[in-house]
């Protein structure tokens, strides 16, 4: 690996005031916010970063190349803050027997970190980057009314028509049931590759292996693809460094599977709709009102996309027919699903487009 770096670690982030705020969801979970603030100035623009499941905010504040943290500090966005929502490998729930869905992540969690970041940065304008299922789920907060008043927001490779290959469908499908069923236990853990010898976790983890060994000798590695990507790496393994790939089961945890029904239900149906009845007041088409939101969004995706293939593409398009010109996308060339943020050079091939957005979308 060549480096060791400590797991949950914010030595990514040197230059900066770090502070750490817990808050609670209406349904009873305690999350947390962390605030990376460079220099005493109090900044007009405040961003917001959100992580996908199986993530945490780490993964926007790798020690091992330039981070989102520090190049947006060092291009004028001094007040940078991460959230580590229920998804996050920070925390346990994902671990437990749970039935939460991304309607309960809209409805909860990301109003509630709106909330406990403007009692700090009042009304100044936030601008949100997301990544996965926190984009995923932002976008169903900001397009079903949970959340208002951002000023821009960033959607990285999946947003409101999440689309898949077969091969991922038929695993969203029979996935979870075969898992907390059958198989045991009821989480999926690139971690599984160090569990004691036998147990089900570690046949789990050889069985896989035996099926990705082609790409890497990393078992966390061949987990990932099983659990997220369509037969094919969640990145392109020439983005990665070695560092970060060596380190990969501290940057992502357990999966809870019920999400993956929530996904499973929204690809059969092209869009974002809700799970179930549990939440009335949220719309059962997240399109619905697409009209009536005035958030410029950037759609980022990357062309090896093996997780969420066109996603957004297909989202840019579908929305651009709704309000034409309020939303732009950005293909990147040669990178997957991951490596956009966590990709060794993403400082020099990704980061620009989205300062240029950002900076356009600030006062």
């Amino acid at each position: 690996m060549g480096q060791r770096i400590a797991r949950f670690t914010h030595a990514g982030v040197a230059d900066a005031a770090i502070s750490v705020h817990p808050f609670a969801t209406s349904d009873g979970l305690g999350l947390e916010l962390t605030r990376f603030r460079r220099g005493g100035e109090t900044a007009d623009d405040v961003v917001l970063l959100v992580h996908g499941l199986t993530t945490s905010s780490d993964m926007y504040i790798m020690p091992e190349h330039t981070n989102i943290v520090n190049y947006l500090h060092d291009h004028g966005f001094t007040d940078v803050w991460a959230l580590d929502f229920r998804m996050s490998g920070r925390f346990p729930y994902d671990t437990e027997t749970h039935r939460y869905t991304l309607d309960d992540v809209a409805r909860h969690d990301h109003p509630a970190a709106l909330a406990e970041l403007r009692r700090h940065v009042g009304d100044r304008r936030v601008h949100v980057i997301t990544h996965c299922l926190g984009s995923v789920s932002f976008a169903m907060a900001l397009f079903g009314g949970t959340v208002t008043g951002i000023a821009s927001m960033v959607s990285n490779s999946v947003a409101l028509t999440p689309r898949t290959n077969t091969w991922s469908k038929i695993k969203l499908g029979l996935g979870p049931s075969l898992m907390e069923y059958v198989l045991g236990p009821p989480f999926v853990d690139p971690r599984f590759g160090h569990s004691p010898f036998m147990t089900r976790g570690w046949m789990l983890s050889r069985a896989v292996s035996a099926w990705h060994r082609r790409g890497c000798g990393q078992p966390a590695c061949h987990m990932l693809s099983f659990m997220w990507g369509g037969g094919k790496p969640i990145y392109t393994h020439g983005k990665m460094s070695p560092v970060t790939h060596g380190r990969l089961p501290d940057l992502f945890g357990a999966v809870g599977l019920h999400y993956y029904r929530h996904m499973y239900k929204m690809v059969k149906a092209g869009r974002a709709v809700r799970f179930d009845e549990r939440h009335e007041d949220l719309p059962e088409d997240y399109l619905a009102r697409a009209a009536e939101v005035e958030t410029p969004i950037l759609f980022l995706t990357g062309d090896r996309n093996h997780v969420f293939a066109d996603s957004n593409i297909v989202c840019h398009r579908t929305l651009e027919e709704i309000t034409p010109g309020l939303h732009e996308l950005e293909i990147l060339d040669g990178y997957g699903h991951q490596d956009t943020f966590m990709g060794k050079d993403v400082h020099e091939e990704v980061f620009p487009q989205v300062l240029d957005f950002l900076k356009r979308k600030a006062g």
